[in-house]
């Protein structure tokens, strides 16, 4: 998979949705602006949960955007492959598989 063309397709579909829905994205917004801050946990410590919870629900593209931000926030490879085995640990197979297509994510978007 292209992952830099997949999270193009995926924001461009999110911005048709925002255009006719627009309700829906103010509140998710605005549901998750304090969540981002930087408070008892670090941003990058909850873009981390976020990415096992994209694993675990096989969000493809929740995996790509959450891993997007993780890299903007200066997440190693090492730390994905951390953050990957506890995944893979607790949710098995699906979530192994799923675990391998983040890596691929982050090492295509690494190289942006």
């Amino acid at each position: 998979m292209d992952w830099k063309l997949f999270l193009n397709n995926a924001r461009k579909s999110f911005s048709e949705f925002n255009n006719v829905s627009p309700e829906t994205f103010e509140g998710f917004s605005k549901m998750g602006k304090p969540v981002k801050r930087n408070g008892e946990l670090t941003e990058k410590t909850k873009e981390f949960i976020a990415l096992g919870i994209a694993i675990s629900t096989r969000c493809e593209s929740c995996i790509g955007l959450h891993m997007d931000h993780l890299i903007r926030l200066g997440a190693t490879r090492k730390e994905i492959v951390e953050v990957l085995s506890v995944c893979s640990y607790m949710g098995g197979g699906p979530s192994i598989m799923f675990s391998a297509k983040a890596l691929e994510a982050f090492d295509q978007l690494v190289k942006k």
